[in-house]
């Protein structure tokens, strides 16, 4: 492959041609030097003298970049990354955000200058968007015909050439080796790197000026520009990710530095308190993991083990029918249940599809991540509320028995958002559950928790366990952020204290049912999800690949294959049935289509400007209708009315919304 291939405009992100490798079976090209002695000097003596300047950086530091800069007639700079990346497109795209925009807020005092310097072509900045050069070079020359070359390990900045930090700085003069090392600074300039023009410094962001970046300008010029991510740099990344996050853990642990000085005086004791600690921690841990059932799905093994032990995923037929038979026993048990109980078994089904789907969503959405893609599509939190005596926490119970066998949960006073994370990071498989939060509890912990989901991302975690939340209040006003994340499933009938006491239903269940069922649902599904990895990847479709519709698909046809009869609630799913402005306004289009039968003088009906107004009775049953409510409606409140789009709210509640001819 080469850099530029004139034939179809492509260049490429790794490039053979291009190599700083030899094609000499891999040979790396050595410069042997000759020691004559070492000095002592400052850095504007070592630079001084020389006219133009060429140089490779990595880390740097934008003040000294600019300072060093007025020291030459003529420059050209190649930034490089600090950090270890994969180089994919969105690294790539990351990096040079954040450098150039760290560049701008360098040159206020200056920026004139820059810019003008970068407009004759004197000054000339490029960004390197692959891994092919660790070098920290320097190549400087003088109209006199001096030359001089200055490398190892330091970086362009006050740190490294200011003596603050220990650096290995050397320096040649002579003919022969600028030559042979402005050969491997031109190779990177033209094979490796990206042009800065003075429009992406002065507009490229993240945001909407995107295609001012660097690579944007490539992908202009060449028309076509192809990534091929670094794949050999994954146990790098893995460290580094890893050292930073065991950092993490210790940071609460440690002793805090000075605020004025940031020293940090560490002795004996601090390591014996951090031992005492650390195994502490271990302990509980290993009681977590010993609590907690770890169930480990391998998406790309196809296997599944329980406490280390694989499991047998071709179980026997049987088995599975009579674990079918069980479910569906126990979801007729809602028939006598007061209130709406056949919605209530509608979306219990839903939840269960979604509920033993849950451990495939931790790899959907590391694919999701790697590969730039929503990750919306394969939600990690679920809500489970509404009424007590529903039923709820034995239903949640249940599928956990056919998942793993066993049914822990989670009390909650023990849910903070620490306490999840932790919980997280050592259970694996089967969803965590949190039993009978308060909506005082939801507010304060679980809302952030859930808001803020990039649990597991960047290390690429794959394993961790969903989170489902049982509640008896009704948990009012769900902020959108937190709806767009979270199976909700609203239960909507009960049974009295006395049926409760009587029946028995569910603790025979429970003793009955197996794991072969979900074995067998395992099996199928393992073999479904390396086509919506491949999916992901490609991104040909507008639309995310469905796991949910896989999983319930799969479902369908092991009920269907040990039962005559399917019951209505068990039913093929999409995305759309959890996440669709019908579905997540449910709450909404009932209490309005009710208001409008009951309480018709609750709405001013105004044609002429095109507005609904509905008053809500209180403050915050209208801040709960707004939460539902899609932009669409362009709702606004003002105190207990909420003001809606008319044309949009009769297409989204299904009324005509019409003022009567006769109003009394």
């Amino acid at each position: 492959m080469s850099s530029i291939q004139n034939n179809n405009n492509t260049i490429s992100l790794l490039d053979d041609d291009c190599s700083f490798v030899s094609s000499s079976g891999g040979k790396l090209e050595v410069v042997k030097l000759t020691y004559e002695s070492a000095e002592s000097i400052t850095w504007q003596d070592l630079f001084s003298g020389f006219d133009t300047l060429y140089a490779i950086t990595f880390s740097s530091g934008v003040n000294f970049v600019y300072k060093l800069l007025g020291m030459f007639d003529y420059a050209e700079i190649i930034f490089g990354c600090e950090a270890v990346m994969s180089y994919t497109l969105q690294e790539v795209m990351a990096y040079q955000g954040i450098l150039i925009k760290r560049m701008r807020d360098g040159i206020s005092e200056s920026q004139s200058q820059l810019l003008s310097r970068m407009d004759n072509g004197s000054v000339k900045f490029y960004v390197s968007r692959t891994k092919l050069s660790h070098e920290k070079l320097y190549l400087l020359a003088a109209e006199d015909g001096r030359k001089r070359v200055i490398m190892g390990s330091a970086n362009m900045s006050y740190n490294a050439f200011g003596g603050i930090q220990r650096e290995n700085i050397c320096y040649m003069d002579g003919d022969e080796a600028y030559d042979w090392y402005m050969g491997s600074f031109s190779e990177l300039r033209e094979c490796s790197s990206d042009t800065i023009k003075r429009s992406a410094l002065e507009r490229a962001d993240l945001n909407e000026n995107i295609d001012e970046l660097p690579v944007a300008g490539s992908i202009k010029a060449n028309k076509v520009l192809v990534i091929e991510p670094v794949k050999e740099n994954t146990e790098e990344v893995k460290f580094v990710l890893e050292t930073h996050r065991r950092a993490g853990t210790l940071t609460p642990m440690l002793p805090k530095a000075d605020k004025k000085t940031g020293k940090l005086t560490v002795v004996t004791d601090t390591i014996v308190k951090l031992r005492r600690q650390l195994i502490s921690e271990a302990t509980k841990e290993k009681e977590l993991r010993s609590e907690y059932p770890q169930l480990v799905i391998d998406a790309f093994q196809g296997t599944a083990a329980l406490n280390a032990d694989l499991l047998d995923l071709n179980p026997d037929r049987d088995a599975v029918g009579q674990d079918v038979s069980l479910f569906l026993r126990y979801m007729e048990g809602y028939n006598k249940f007061h209130g709406d109980y056949v919605g209530m078994q509608y979306r219990y089904f839903e939840f269960a599809n979604w509920f033993f789907c849950s451990p495939f969503m931790g790899v959907m959405r590391d694919m999701a991540a790697r590969y730039d893609q929503n990750r919306l599509p394969y939600p990690v939190f679920g809500l489970v509320y509404g009424q007590s005596k529903a039923g709820k926490t034995s239903f949640l119970e249940t599928l956990l028995k056919m998942m793993n066998g066993q049914k822990p949960k989670v009390s909650a006073p023990d849910f903070t958002r620490s306490s999840i994370e932790n919980l997280k990071r050592t259970v694996q498989g089967a969803p965590i559950i949190v039993d009978d939060l308060t909506n005082t509890r939801f507010s304060q912990h679980a809302i952030e928790t859930i808001k803020n989901d990039d649990f597991g991302v960047s290390e690429h975690l794959i394993n961790y366990s969903a989170v489902v939340i049982s509640a008896n209040e009704d948990v009012k006003a769900v902020a959108p952020e937190v709806i767009r994340r979270t199976v909700i499933c609203r239960v909507e009938a009960g049974l009295t204290n006395t049926e409760v006491m009587k029946s028995n239903v569910v603790r025979w269940v429970q003793q009955k049912i197996g794991t072969a069922f979900y074995r067998e649902y395992l099996r199928r599904m393992l073999a479904l999800i390396p086509d919506l990895i491949e999916a992901l990847k490609a991104d040909n479709d507008d639309n995310a690949p469905d796991i949910l519709k896989c999983s319930s698909e799969v479902i369908c046809e092991i009920i269907g294959e040990h039962t005559e009869e399917m019951p209505e609630y068990v039913r093929r799913l999409s995305l759309d049935n959890y996440f669709s402005e019908q579905v997540t306004g449910k709450y909404a289009i009932k209490t309005v289509q009710n208001a409008w039968k009951t309480s018709r003088k609750s709405f001013v009906i105004s044609p002429r400007n095109n507005e609904l107004r509905y008053n809500a009775g209180a403050t915050y049953e209208a801040d709960r209708l707004m939460k539902e409510l899609p932009e669409t409606l362009e709702a606004h409140k003002s105190r207990e009315w909420v003001v809606m789009n008319l044309d949009e709210a009769r297409h989204f509640f299904e009324i005509n919304f019409k003022k009567p001819l006769f109003p009394w």
